[in-house]
């Protein structure tokens, strides 16, 4: 079975065949891109075209590799012993399954998400490289080793934080979803707003556009903050003649909030405006 995008989910034909190609290969997919251009809701949407479950493992600056696999809580098994707590000799109790473990022992194939693999330290990925190629872990406490019933989809996402290792890169097929021109970007919205009226969105994306070339912006908007942007436009019934009449001076739009996400944007367009009406006089 191909991917070929959701209802929800339009996605490019390279990205399309990114997806499949890594199926093919039972390669690990990496997705790199702006945050907001869907890469983790490609894992989702994936799921749902394929029927399947989807496991998420979100990783955090303080993650560790061995977390993904298992980990044992030997302080649980002290405390239960000294208590007298039935089936403290199986230290089968006190394994705690990682989300690696959950796919690997799920009943049919998965679809795996390593979610912004970029925040741990930089040997997380190296200390996966074995367990995600041979798709097996081995466990030390019970000496046993757990292996992949079915071959998970694995889908990794990255912001672009920090470089990956070589070895790591070698082992997974590669995918950088660019942000979409603005046919691309009217089809997504055309997704999330059925029937909406034809100029309001002409007018948005117009001013959205200019918005994302403002030249030392440091955080660009992207397609999910359009979206809520357009969902505010629509819910306070901001009429398309608002957007295209608006003084050409206030570089700043109407409802910044859900564009700009920090004060140093908002200060350049507040600077910006005040230079073009200075210049206008």
């Amino acid at each position: 079975m191909a991917f070929q995008g959701t209802e929800r989910y339009v996605a490019s034909p390279e990205l399309m065949l990114a997806v499949n190609a890594a199926v093919t290969l039972q390669r690990p997919l990496l997705i790199k891109g702006e945050p907001g251009t869907g890469k983790t809701l490609l894992a989702e949407e994936l799921a749902l075209a394929f029927d399947t479950e989807l496991i998420a493992w979100n990783v955090k600056s303080t993650t560790k590799a061995q977390q993904g696999l298992y980990e044992y809580d030997a302080v649980s098994r002290l405390r239960d012993s000294q208590l007298g707590v039935e089936g403290v000799d199986d230290v089968r109790n006190y394994l705690r399954r990682g989300k690696l473990w959950e796919a690997f022992r799920a009943d049919r194939r998965v679809v795996l998400l390593i979610d912004e693999i970029d925040k741990a330290d930089l040997e997380f990925p190296n200390d996966l490289l074995q367990e995600l190629d041979r798709m097996e872990f081995y466990v030390y406490e019970t000496d046993e080793t757990i292996r992949a019933r079915h071959r998970p989809i694995v889908i990794i996402t990255s912001n672009n934080e920090k470089e990956l290792p070589d070895a790591f890169l070698r082992r997974c097929f590669f995918h950088y979803i660019s942000f979409p021109d603005r046919e691309g970007l009217q089809r997504i919205v055309d997704v999330h707003f059925p029937g909406v009226q034809g100029q309001l969105v002409d007018e948005a994306l117009t001013l959205f556009f200019q918005l994302r070339e403002v030249p030392g912006l440091k955080k660009k908007p992207t397609t999910s903050e359009l979206i809520d942007w357009l969902k505010l436009l629509l819910a306070d019934q901001i009429p398309a003649s608002a957007l295209r009449e608006r003084d050409p001076a206030r570089t700043v739009p109407l409802l910044a909030g859900a564009l700009i996400k920090n004060e140093q944007d908002l200060s350049l367009l507040e600077r910006l405006g005040f230079m073009q009406r200075r210049q206008s006089r």
